[in-house]
């Protein structure tokens, strides 16, 4: 009987298949690369945008957002029978009070207390919604998520920062470090940007003194970072 010859592949063929995996492999790490410059670009640009959404709030009514002292009458949402009236207001004192709770739990409409600074820091958004500058309704007291599932907040001083600062929460190491990188001078401890693990507190430069308790940005840890306004 004779026996059938078997062919294996020739040296072309190997060279082929190599070729396309090697452009699959290509392609997904470039896939990925520009996922991750998207994210970056979006985290840039809510920062931006949240500036942008206050400064025009102050300019308009010369008050801040959140910190708002007659936003229970300024906005028709608030005077509404369901609405929070006077139970909106801030303080008005030219800070957004709540100390470190930037990441607070939002709270109803109803339950607010007229001119509680620990609100404000809850009201900043709500104030921007009622006022058409963000998306959203009046009374609505969530914050935005960032590209990294983390919330973004707002707070009066921040670690070694002071002034009102915006918190991104929950960033990759990885992704910290570009962000120092691109915008400030690569320590989480310094700049107008400084951050620390999403497991210590973001208390008021003024609290404790302490800043960040990081010194080097890690790629398997998250992190809260706080930017300067």
């Amino acid at each position: 009987m004779q026996l059938k010859k078997q062919n294996g592949f020739t040296l072309v063929e190997i060279a082929i298949v190599l070729v396309i995996v090697g452009l699959l492999i290509g392609g997904v790490l470039k896939g990925q690369e520009m996922i991750t410059n998207a994210k970056l670009k979006r985290i840039e640009s809510d920062n931006a945008g949240i500036a942008a959404a206050m400064f025009s709030y102050q300019d308009r009514y010369l008050q801040l957002p959140g910190d708002d002292a007659a936003a229970g009458t300024r906005f028709s949402v608030y005077s509404d029978t369901g609405g929070a009236g006077a139970k909106a207001n801030g303080g008005g004192d030219g800070t957004i009070g709540g100390g470190d709770d930037w990441d607070a739990a939002p709270i109803a409409a109803s339950a607010w207390t007229a001119g509680a600074a620990g609100e404000e820091t809850l009201k900043f958004f709500a104030h921007l919604r009622a006022a058409g500058l963000v998306p959203g309704g009046g009374e609505d007291t969530t914050r935005p998520t960032n590209a990294y599932g983390g919330q973004i907040g707002i707070q009066d001083g921040a670690l070694k920062l002071a002034g009102h600062v915006t918190i991104f929460g929950a960033i990759e190491g990885p992704i910290a470090k570009i962000i120092e990188a691109r915008l400030d001078d690569g320590n989480p401890k310094t700049g107008r940007v400084q951050s620390d693990l999403t497991a210590q507190s973001m208390d008021a430069q003024d609290s404790s003194g302490t800043g960040s308790t990081v010194s080097t940005y890690v790629d398997n840890e998250r992190y809260n970072m706080a930017f300067r306004l």
